[in-house]
């Protein structure tokens, strides 16, 4: 559901995709290619929030901050399952893991990747290129070629996403039976190999 709130109304690219059970608030921009899942909050109530292009946030995250601050999900960020984003920033091509909450005015720069259930405290920054884990979080070590590449592959799969669900996603009554001409499932690891092979 798209609400506007005090006169903002949501902008959201004809080419990303938000799914009708997720709630995007107010003053939120939400660029290209972008994925909304079932269940996500991005409540712009209190400030700006910016998706740029190719950002997808996943099932049951929540995205919102303070009153008077704004924040940006840089291109290609990628906020994972049940993640909450409160008031910071997320550089291009991050990744934020499963559950994980990063806190108000923290920074995450470009292709960090936040492991899941980590917990980001207020005003953290991270360098560029940092594996970030733990609670408190810490960076442990440097994120690799080839951890960059599977992180990058997957956000691709994300990012071709919101094309198949504004052609294909219905609201339907379920089969009782199995039909016999039932489709085959994709094979989204070999998706995902292709993508990685692409990338090298």
């Amino acid at each position: 559901m798209i609400y506007s709130f005090k006169g903002h109304i949501p902008v959201v690219h004809a080419s990303s995709f938000v799914h009708p059970l997720a709630a995007v608030t107010g003053n939120v921009i939400i660029g290209e290619n972008c994925y909304i899942g079932p269940g996500a909050a991005i409540r712009g109530d209190w400030g700006e929030i910016i998706l740029e292009n190719g950002v997808n946030v996943q099932e049951n995250c929540t995205v919102h901050m303070f009153p008077g601050k704004s924040i940006v999900l840089q291109q290609g960020a990628h906020v994972g399952h049940g993640a909450i984003i409160h008031g910071a920033n997320l550089g291009r091509n991050t990744m934020v893991g499963m559950n994980s909450v990063i806190m108000d005015g923290a920074v995450i720069a470009d292709e960090c990747i936040v492991g899941a259930m980590a917990f980001v405290k207020a005003e953290s920054v991270f360098a560029p290129r940092q594996l970030i884990v733990g609670n408190p979080a810490k960076a442990i070590k440097e994120v690799s070629s080839q951890m960059l590449a599977w992180k990058t592959a997957g956000t691709k799969l994300y990012q071709s996403l919101p094309k198949d669900c504004i052609e294909t996603l219905r609201e339907v009554s379920p089969l009782r039976e199995i039909p016999e001409d039932r489709p085959q499932q994709e094979d989204f690891y070999k998706t995902l190999s292709e993508l990685k092979k692409e990338k090298n």
